[in-house]
């Protein structure tokens, strides 16, 4: 499974932006997409996830400002970033995890995702 992000970039706060992960390859044995972020000094965090079943995940201080979405004709999973704050500054890593867990909630650690994509910039300026 290879991974390509984009859409990453310079906002002011307030803004927006969509980070785009296209997958390809043996996408038929993904369960599940999502986003992590890794700000600088600090672990890579859960943003959102979403399985091939559409359950989602949201880190906390995201829930009501990200939206994470699937286009299946596409492989591409997307992330619609609002009303943006410069907390949400990190370097954002698309992944995918070809795991198979009963319990969408398992989808929201680093370690059940096996493939990730190069990292894209955001950075949210006061």
């Amino acid at each position: 499974v290879q991974l390509q992000a984009s859409g990453g970039g310079l906002v002011q706060a307030g803004g927006s932006l969509r980070l785009s992960c296209a997958a390809s390859g043996s996408i038929f044995s993904i369960n599940a997409m999502g986003w992590f972020r890794q700000a600088p000094g600090k672990q890579r965090d859960l943003v959102a996830t979403i399985t091939t079943g559409g359950a989602r995940n949201y880190e906390d201080s995201v829930k009501g400002r990200f939206t994470i979405s699937r286009d299946n004709a596409r492989n591409t999973v997307y992330l619609m970033m609002n009303s943006l704050i410069p907390e949400d500054t990190a370097v954002y890593y698309c992944a995918a995890s070809t795991e198979d867990h009963y319990s969408s909630d398992m989808y929201i650690y680093p370690g059940t995702f096996d493939y990730w994509g190069q990292g894209t910039q955001v950075t949210v300026s006061s």
